[in-house]
């Protein structure tokens, strides 16, 4: 769309709010003091109108104006357009103060599956006008040409066009099943995990391996090199492969938390956050005045369960969990 075609399309405009003055005051006087401008543009916008159409609109004399024939027909079209106008402004903002209409979701995998799912009926049930649409993938896609509502990523797309929330930071746990270490014993350092199985994640976009973290003697969690026993692209089947005791896996907090409450899972130390202020999850939605009433429910929605477990902007649960080992100046729990 072009600028002066812009420019062309507000012109028309101007020109058919004086010509509804026009036909409603009857004089280019009375149209305008409505249009608040003088009688000699209002005649000057009346003939520009007429020129366009290649139509006499009014007919007139030195004592009346009067209307023709086309310009009665003209006067009708015009008013049932702005009457349209109006209504589909109505029902735009009914739909936009009012939660109602189709809500696209678009979720990482593993945690659509574990975290959104699961809150998914009882956000229908408190509001029944909204239906949903959810796509799950691991895909960074532009969801303004994808047409996506909201967005669940962990990370957010750097965009001036999008805003992200941040729902909880990623906490990261170093988990393991308890026959695992009854089996194979537990590692006292860094170093003892070069003689025990560890389960490595593969990152789809880039083809690169989750990086390790793990901490010194005084708990400061450091990057180490460590070869993979495993390796898998699948979130969930890394954390069932740690359950079923194939080795040690580093889970974010949504990935571990099922196991860690069932018991098949144990956290060796406390849990690590990286510092990255990319890390963490986030909901994203295109960036808008007036955001729609679907959208911003179900933000307040998920902000509210999320808490209920324990999460927020700065906090997950993960930092209260208790870990098998601590270090000097860190308490269980």
């Amino acid at each position: 769309m072009s600028f002066s075609w812009y420019i062309q399309v507000m012109d028309k405009l101007r020109l058919l709010e004086i010509f509804i003055a026009t036909c409603d005051g009857g004089s280019f006087a009375a149209a305008a003091r409505t249009c608040n401008t003088d009688p000699s543009t209002v005649s000057k916008a009346i003939g520009r109108l007429e020129t366009q159409l290649g139509l006499t609109l009014f007919q007139r004399s030195t004592r009346q104006l009067s209307i023709t024939t086309a310009g009665k027909r003209y006067a009708d079209t015009v008013r049932k357009m702005i009457q349209d106008l109006a209504c589909c402004e109505d029902e735009l903002k009914h739909l936009n103060d009012t939660p109602c209409g189709t809500l696209r979701i678009n979720s990482a995998v593993c945690y659509g599956h574990l975290y959104l799912r699961p809150l998914l009926a009882a956000f229908c049930q408190q509001y029944p006008a909204i239906k949903l649409e959810l796509e799950i993938n691991d895909l960074h896609m532009d969801i303004i040409d994808n047409d996506i509502d909201v967005a669940l990523r962990t990370g957010f797309v750097k965009d001036s066009r999008l805003v992200a929330r941040r729902l909880s930071p990623m906490d990261f746990l170093t988990c393991v099943s308890p026959q695992y270490l009854e089996a194979q014993g537990i590692p006292r350092c860094a170093d003892d995990f070069q003689q025990h199985s560890w389960i490595g994640f593969r990152i789809k976009e880039s083809q690169q391996l989750q990086p390790i973290f793990l901490p010194d003697d005084k708990g400061e969690y450091l990057p180490y090199e460590l070869a993979r026993s495993h390796i898998t692209d699948d979130g969930e089947a890394m954390a069932h492969m740690c359950s079923d005791g194939l080795g040690f896996a580093q889970l974010p907090h949504f990935l571990a938390k099922e196991g860690l409450n069932s018991g098949a899972l144990v956290s060796l130390y406390p849990y690590f956050r990286p510092p990255q202020p990319e890390s963490g999850v986030f909901v994203i939605f295109p960036k808008r005045d007036y955001l729609p009433a679907k959208v911003r429910v179900f933000i307040d929605f998920l902000t509210a369960s999320l808490a209920s477990m324990g999460e927020s902007t700065h906090h997950t649960w993960a930092e209260n969990w208790t870990p098998v080992l601590t270090f000097p100046g860190q308490k269980k729990g």
